[in-house]
């Protein structure tokens, strides 16, 4: 069956087409469209800095209503809400694997749940490497103040007692007093949400830290990791393509509802799917200041 579908092929801008969506298998739901984020990757892969990905991997943060399921799907049923990572969320609608999607209360957009379970699984992808460390002493660096950042923050403040600066200089509104600009030493954990190369550069961490590496960075970065190996230091790499990353998703959900996660002032601006979508992809692009998400929204 034939879909809407919006697509970049990485020449500055997005395009609307149609792609072709087979038949549900057994183990999978059809859900139609309702909310999706745009995802600064997204906006990366227009600029050509990756890919193009082919269409059905286009578009990853969708919310959606559940059209179909399949014969051994037990956990959701037609009509309910459901939050996805599967691809492609930026078709009117599209198939998601058991184990891509979370049943969700509503289609409020705090539960366009990919981006917030993203920052929950900085932590939890490698969770016993923080409970190694973990003391009421332990220091933790967290390098960015983005809103990963802040979930992060939100997560460790909720269920350690790390002693944590966060280094950065954007959201000063959100982080108040938290937010600082210089570095410590000797932490025992370093979380890198930036772009730049800190964490190579300066001597940050305590023998036997932990390095968690939640950005991409924009240049090439050159070092022999003297201080690192010497002082058996553990590199980890955070990604939604871990296998058990549904749960960081059910984490999210539980979290936002009891109000334990704030994820208020996240999603900036929604943009009407049928006639508002190129502002999405170009104003996400422009980043003004006070802007930080949009979504594009099916009426």
């Amino acid at each position: 069956m034939q879909s809407r579908i919006l697509y970049t092929e990485g020449n500055g801008k997005f395009n609307e087409g149609s792609i072709d969506i087979a038949d549900i298998n057994p183990k999978q739901i059809r859900v139609k469209s309702k909310k999706t984020g745009v995802c600064r990757s997204d906006i990366d892969m227009m600029n050509g800095n990756f890919g193009p990905l082919p269409l059905s991997m286009q578009g990853h943060e969708g919310l959606g209503e559940v059209l179909e399921v399949g014969a051994e799907v037990k956990d959701v049923s037609v009509g309910d809400y459901v939050a996805t990572r599967g691809e492609p969320a930026y078709a009117d609608f599209y198939n998601a694997d058991i184990g891509t999607y979370v049943k969700v209360p509503s289609l409020d957009s705090k539960y366009i749940i990919e981006p917030v379970a993203c920052g929950l699984n900085v932590v939890m992808q490698e969770e016993q490497q923080f409970e190694t460390r973990h003391s009421k002493d332990a220091k933790v660096c967290i390098i960015g103040s983005g809103f990963l950042a802040w979930v992060v923050y939100q997560y460790l403040t909720a269920h350690y007692f790390f002693k944590i600066d966060v280094i950065g200089q954007s959201n000063k509104e959100r982080w108040g007093d938290t937010l600082k600009t210089e570095f410590g030493k000797d932490y025992d954990i370093v979380i890198d949400l930036n772009t730049r190369d800190e964490v190579f550069k300066m001597d940050l961490l305590k023998p036997q830290g932990l390095i968690v590496l939640g950005a991409e960075k924009t240049k090439t970065i050159t070092t022999n990791f003297d201080k690192l190996l010497w002082n058996a230091v553990t590199i980890v790499f955070p990604s939604p393509r871990q296998r058990d990353f549904v749960r960081c998703m059910r984490t999210a959900v539980k979290m936002i509802e009891s109000e334990e996660l704030n994820v208020d002032n996240f999603w900036t601006k929604s943009y009407n799917r049928d006639n508002e979508w190129q502002s999405a992809f170009a104003e996400g692009n422009e980043r003004k200041p006070g802007y930080s998400r949009g979504y594009i929204e099916w009426c």
